[in-house]
């Protein structure tokens, strides 16, 4: 082990034993950016690269969530927006996604894996695989995997909207006593995430200090950590640096 691989790992347990009695996050939020620079950087061929060495990473990321406490991860792996690039980088991107979705899914893994997204926006197989994870990982005991593909936050706001007033106008309800029953829970009750606590806690790599629409809803009284770093380069150090800054700020809901 060389030097700076040694200052790093007392480093690490350093930050290990400060967090023992630490107050932990129970739904961790990542925006996981910084995929197309990192294979610039790296000199590679095609961005689908840094894209691909992004989705690798991903399981040690969730080894890391176990290992804290963390009960729930949003993964942000695809905005709604970037469904709109060339063909030749969203197929690739499509493609890595298919198969990073199916791995967190496998019969040997411990994780609920939970699509977040607006699913009729993407092409039909990526749908096919993110229902088929949702549904074979449903009685998985272990750690909540949100991955959040053709996700927006203006969109799952509306589609909330817009699922509750479908089902109370099937149940033969009027506008007014739609309206006079419309409050937050009742939205909070049809967004993507629903069911499950918002994030303590939300990650966004690559030195970008911008939400860019992600979790708006839910993230309300959330904890922001925004990292240099790009995703396919965050540490495990740098994930313990982020769970030592949300133990250290004093929590104040609605300040």
């Amino acid at each position: 082990m060389g030097v700076r691989a040694l200052i790093y790992r007392v480093y690490e347990r350093r930050l290990e034993r400060s967090l023992v009695a630490a107050p932990k996050p129970r739904h961790v939020g990542v925006i996981v950016d910084g995929n197309r620079r990192w294979a610039r950087a790296a000199g590679a061929r095609h961005v689908s690269q840094g894209h691909q060495a992004g989705a690798d990473h991903i399981l040690d990321l969730l080894d890391w969530c176990t290992e804290a406490g963390v009960e729930v991860v949003t993964l942000w792996l695809l905005s709604s927006d970037n469904l709109g690039r060339p063909e030749n980088e969203l197929l690739p991107l499509l493609d890595i996604i298919d198969a990073t979705v199916t791995d967190l899914a496998a019969p040997e893994r411990p994780w609920r894996v939970h699509p977040v997204g607006a699913l009729d926006l993407l092409r039909d197989s990526t749908v096919r695989v993110l229902k088929e994870a949702d549904e074979t990982t449903r009685r998985k005991s272990g750690l909540v995997v949100n991955v959040a593909i053709g996700y927006g936050g203006r969109r799952e706001i509306a589609d909330a909207v817009r699922s509750l007033l479908q089902e109370h106008a099937s149940r033969g309800a009027s506008l007014e006593e739609v309206a006079s029953l419309l409050d937050v829970e009742l939205i909070a009750d049809h967004l993507y995430t629903r069911g499950q606590p918002d994030p303590d806690l939300v990650i966004r790599t690559s030195g970008e200090q911008r939400l860019g629409g992600f979790l708006l809803w839910q993230s309300a009284h959330s904890e922001f950590y925004f990292c240099d770093a790009l995703w396919p380069d965050f540490r495990r150090i740098d994930f313990l640096r982020a769970l030592r800054s949300y133990a250290q700020r004093e929590r104040r809901h609605g300040a």
